[in-house]
């Protein structure tokens, strides 16, 4: 086990209890840290780990509006859904606390106050803030909705725009309105706090861009994720305001000064301050001290988050924390970026996606759904850039790695062992460290990976150590041997090196498919993980011991993972199908939706009017300086066109000349980037938006006839 004084803290981001969570909450910041947190503990680290649910805010009291309920039913229905969901898919919490936790409100009301008996850090401004005469209540950002300014969209929240992304503040929205009573709200004046950011500049931006923290070296930059840095820097550069840390809600953290009636602390003030709290919790119920993992040089805090809470774990809550001035900073904040759903945005709206509790419902018969799940995510991590799961990738990932290769090795070496040593390891004079030192290479590599918050790479390289053993077997292909010699001792080294191995896989699958670990140690007759396992099993490999002794007895074989794809048994292709065959009926729904609809009817005479004639295009070139236009030039039989049309982005001059069309031959003519154009051709247009021309269905019909 190693030997070291380090007390690793590690956070995921808290959950909003007003709602369930989907698959890419689970890749962005829960699955990464529970892996980092499962190999720290096989090494025997100092480590706790701590999230909790978000229970304040205007988000659950909307969510409670909408539901007919009370804010407290709301966070105590998603509090018990998410907690449960995290646990049955192995997120391995050291405690999963709740802001709405009494100990949650002191430890956040104490952190306040001792920043504002510094006398420095916040500042008192008078600001007007949309107040709803109907309610008589002043409204929280969420509870105005308004169009955005920047793209138009028509409901924006006061606080962001969810269609382009922008940070807004409710009095930029055009034509706000009032969520609760759906009037147009008014101005009126309120007393707010401000936390004093913009005075912690300086030193956040030496922290972030040099890894430097009083004149020390605090950390290595090189190791933080380039869009960490550069949204960090990003937000230094566009200079640094003070934010508010007080609403005027009813839901919350009460601020605890007496000029403070009707105020709560704003959300994304108190819920940071619950890692700590759901430390504190932790602590007391292990009679520990919680501060020897907040405060101090040995500490290692390390936020697991997505690229969304980048600002507040990087920038306002380290400043928050110094400016306290007991707490240790974040060592690393490894960030990840967002996971898609066959290339579109997770939508609860529009059906698109899966949640985490629905997954394992819908899978409830799925072997391994857990381990599955886990490790295509795994595989598909949104580490450094946007990534996108794919059913068809689920698939593969399923049967070509878990099952071809990894499951194929351990079942291959349990069922070989019991046909030629009847269960048991063979006695041999190998040691796996000399005779396969790329073993512990591959592993070395692993840790190095894992170490570096790489978690993609890292259980690539895990299968790279299964297809170690597939190839050293095939290359010894004991099966032949014995044909000729069941005695000759080439088997027996074999099957114990196989052995080792296969002792080796079923501690470092545990940070990624832990459920399929544990079975691999059942079968394998190995005791359940405990920390410091995977240090010490190195130990013994290094020093030339073994980890499943000479002698030991093995469990019987079976199928580690079944392949979804199997004609024998196609229920779980059928599964996949099913899932497939529900994103194509929202997608042609939302097809049929988008179609233009009819316009208004209009009698005989007004469409006798149209003259409607056929047509041959003989010559087209791009209008200079437009993109999307065409000049064509257009034979009607009897006469010449010019015509200027909008297909450039569909058509190119080649591929248009010769096409017959259908001509709106009496249009009056307009000028057109300095052209006359004389007439409209007519074009079908998709739902994608792309056009095609109307044109007769014979290929030699005429020019100049009458389209009636």
């Amino acid at each position: 086990m190693e030997n070291s004084e380090k007390k690793y803290l590690i956070t995921s981001a808290l959950p909003y209890a007003n709602g369930a969570l989907h698959l890419g909450h689970l890749a962005g910041a829960y699955l990464p840290a529970d892996i980092y947190v499962r190999y720290l503990r096989l090494m025997g680290r100092d480590v706790v780990w701590v999230c909790g649910s978000d229970e304040h805010g205007a988000a659950i009291t909307i969510r409670a509006k909408k539901e007919g309920v009370s804010p407290q039913e709301i966070i105590d229905k998603y509090h018990r859904l998410n907690k449960d969901t995290f646990e049955k898919l192995g997120i391995s919490f050291d405690y999963y606390h709740r802001t709405s936790a009494e100990l949650h409100h002191r430890t956040s009301q104490d952190f306040f106050m001792r920043l504002y008996e510094k006398g420095d850090e916040f500042e008192e401004q008078v600001i007007e803030q949309y107040y709803d005469e109907a309610y008589d209540q002043f409204l929280a950002d969420r509870y105005i909705q308004g169009t955005c300014p920047k793209c138009g969209y028509d409901s924006a929240f006061g606080d962001q725009c969810e269609s382009c992304g922008s940070d807004l503040s409710p009095t930029e929205l055009i034509n706000p309105v009032s969520t609760l009573s759906g009037q147009r709200p008014v101005l009126k004046p309120t007393k707010h706090w401000y936390f004093k950011l913009d005075k912690h500049a300086g030193w956040l931006r030496e922290w972030i861009s040099e890894g430097v923290l009083d004149g020390v070296q605090h950390h290595d930059p090189r190791t933080w994720k380039k869009h960490v840095i550069g949204q960090c820097l990003s937000w230094l550069d566009e200079g640094l305001q003070p934010r508010s840390i007080t609403r005027d809600l009813s839901w919350g953290i009460a601020v605890p000064l007496p000029d403070a009636q009707g105020k709560v602390l704003y959300v994304w003030f108190d819920a940071p301050i619950g890692y700590i709290s759901a430390t504190r919790q932790w602590a007391a119920e292990q009679g520990v001290d919680w501060e020897a993992y907040w405060k101090g040089d040995q500490v290692e805090l390390i936020h697991f988050i997505g690229k969304d809470n980048i600002v507040f774990h990087c920038i306002v809550f380290p400043a928050m924390l110094k400016a306290h001035g007991e707490f240790a900073l974040p060592r690393n904040v490894p960030a990840n970026q967002f996971l898609n759903f066959e290339g579109q945005k997770f939508s609860k709206s529009r059906g698109w996606g899966i949640e985490q509790h629905d997954y394992l419902e819908t899978f409830r018969d799925f072997p391994n759904k857990e381990d599955a799940l886990r490790y295509v995510l795994i595989r598909n991590m949104p580490e450094n850039r946007d990534s996108d799961f794919k059913w068809d990738e689920f698939v593969e990932f399923h049967d070509k790695e878990l099952a071809d290769n990894l499951g194929n090795f351990i079942n291959r070496v349990a069922v070989l062992t019991h046909k030629y040593f009847e269960g048991k390891v063979p006695v041999t004079g190998v040691e796996l460290a000399d005779a396969h030192p790329k073993v512990l290479e591959i592993v070395e590599k692993l840790r190095h990976e894992l170490e570096a918050f790489s978690f993609k790479a890292a259980v690539q390289t895990l299968m790279e150590l299964s297809s170690y053993g597939n190839g050293y077997l095939q290359d010894v292909s004991p099966w032949k041997i014995w044909k000729e010699d069941p005695a000759d001792p080439r088997i027996a080294a074999c099957m114990f090196a196989s052995l080792q191995i296969c002792g080796l896989l079923s501690i470092l699958m545990e940070p990624f498919i832990p459920f399929s670990a544990a079975k691999v140690r059942q079968l394998f007759g190995l005791p359940p993980l405990a920390p410091g396992m995977l240090a010490t099993a190195l130990d013994v490999l290094r020093s030339g011991g073994s980890l499943l002794p000479t002698g030991h007895i093995i469990g019987e074989p079976f199928i580690l993972f079944a392949k979804i794809q199997d004609r024998k048994d196609p229920v779980r292709m059928e599964l996949i199908q099913e899932q497939k065959a529900k994103l194509e009926a929202i997608m042609q729904e939302e097809k049929q939706e988008e179609r233009v609809p009819l316009k208004e009817a209009i009698d005989y005479d007004a469409f006798a009017k149209i003259d409607l004639r056929t047509g041959t295009i003989t010559a087209a070139e791009k209008v200079e300086k437009a993109d999307k236009l065409l000049k064509l030039s257009i034979d009607l039989g009897m006469e010449k066109r010019t015509v200027v049309s909008g297909i450039a982005e569909y058509y190119t001059p080649e591929e248009v000349v010769g096409q017959q069309i259908v001509l709106v031959a009496n249009l009056a003519p307009r000028k057109l980037r300095g052209i006359m154009s004389e007439g409209m051709i007519l074009m079908a247009e998709n739902t994608e938006g792309k056009l095609t021309f109307v044109s007769p269905a014979s290929p030699d019909w005429g020019n100049g006839f009458v389209v009636r």
